[in-house]
């Protein structure tokens, strides 16, 4: 299997990419490749609603979603990393996730696999329901396959995340991929 990973986190060596790091050695292990596109570095601009793309694209906006469209659209499972910011995922994942706006119709034919890895500072499982629900919701519209959630409370530094059962929790679901 061929899975695409979504960073989005501003901190390139933050508890949600630890996350990602010990999810991605644990598939591959489990033969499948991995290829990662770090989102929260990279050339995106917001959705502007114009639906020129006529939600197939091409998007008017030439940025890097021209090079993450083709790898999103070849992969059979995506992968969600993101730190809980303010009840949320990252700004970064969020404007990606809109520009899926330009590729919708695509997306949703592929039946993709999905996961969602986070990471947060507070241990108060609440924080994590909007963010839960928007990827619950992402997951139903898309008609992904939902493979499993890492929600990583109480790991706001990486040293936390390192002394917390998270890594070996995201290690475990990339091995288990089937």
């Amino acid at each position: 299997m061929h899975i695409v990973v979504l960073e989005s986190s501003p901190n390139r060596h933050g508890s949600s990419n630890l996350l990602a790091d010990h999810f991605i050695r644990g598939a591959r292990e489990a033969g499948h490749t991995v290829e990662i596109l770090d989102v929260a570095h990279a050339n995106l601009h917001p959705c502007n609603g114009c639906v020129r793309c006529g939600y197939e694209g091409p998007c008017v906006q030439k940025d890097d979603m021209e090079t993450f469209r083709p790898k999103i659209l070849a992969a059979d499972m995506v992968v969600f990393v993101t730190p809980l910011y303010y009840f949320g995922m990252s700004a970064q994942l969020k404007i990606l996730i809109d520009r899926f706006c330009a590729f919708n119709s695509s997306l949703n034919r592929r039946h993709l696999k999905s996961a969602l890895l986070v990471s947060a500072w507070n241990q108060d499982r609440w924080t994590f329901d909007a963010l839960v629900h928007h990827y619950q919701t992402l997951v139903r519209y898309l008609n992904l396959d939902d493979q499993g959630m890492i929600l990583g409370a109480g790991c706001g530094t990486v040293s936390m995340t390192r002394h917390s059962p998270y890594p070996d929790r995201a290690y475990r679901l990339g091995r288990e991929l089937g």
